[in-house]
């Protein structure tokens, strides 16, 4: 019954055109000096975990908060294209301060992309996510905190947030909320499996 109701739950928000966990107060989020979303920024100053084809020349950022619902179906719709493309998920700290946690956690796991799929397929189930201890390394909490001023200094009101190159185009792309596979694809510039 539990699964029943979280499924028209995320079928509802689906409906109503959500796809994105922003801050309560979004508007003082955006920063005033907003920046240029920018692919070498975002490699330099970023700090996340790699999954999918890890040698490919076409990177995926993902900012995401552990938190966050929409990052978890992001994170679901993302496994069939991890075989065309990197993708880098961004933890930041936003929604509360279990995401900070979980965000270390998900940092400095032996295995990070086992350890997010554990987490995401909890969080969706509306267990939460993985637990983790809330004392969090100082330069592991400064990394985070400098993800979700990285990502506020572009101006972005929610995540999932996610940069790329299109591989078709060429151009630098970024989006806010979640996508399905397809979306996603098509938005990369790759093939739908």
């Amino acid at each position: 019954m539990k699964l029943h109701s979280l499924f028209f739950s995320s079928l509802l928000l689906l409906a109503l055109g959500i796809s994105g966990c922003s801050p309560k107060d979004s508007a003082a989020t955006a920063a005033a000096s907003k920046r240029e979303v920018s692919l070498p920024a975002i490699a330099a100053e970023a700090k996340g975990f790699a999954v999918g084809a890890l040698m490919s020349t076409n990177t995926v950022y993902v900012f995401f908060d552990s938190q966050c619902p929409h990052c978890g179906h992001l994170w679901a719709a993302s496994a069939p294209l991890q075989q065309k493309v990197k993708f880098v998920w961004i933890p930041i700290g936003m929604i509360n301060a279990t995401s900070k946690a979980q965000g270390a956690a998900l940092l400095t796991a032996a295995n990070p992309a086992a350890l997010m799929s554990e987490h995401e397929a909890s969080l969706l189930a509306g267990q939460g996510g993985i637990s983790a201890s809330s004392s969090v390394a100082p330069e592991i909490e400064k990394s985070i905190k400098n993800n979700t001023q990285l990502l506020n200094s572009f101006g972005a009101e929610s995540v999932p947030f996610v940069v790329a190159k299109n591989m078709k185009s060429g151009q630098t792309v970024s989006r806010e909320g979640a996508m399905s596979t397809a979306a996603l694809a098509e938005f990369l510039g790759v093939d739908a499996p």
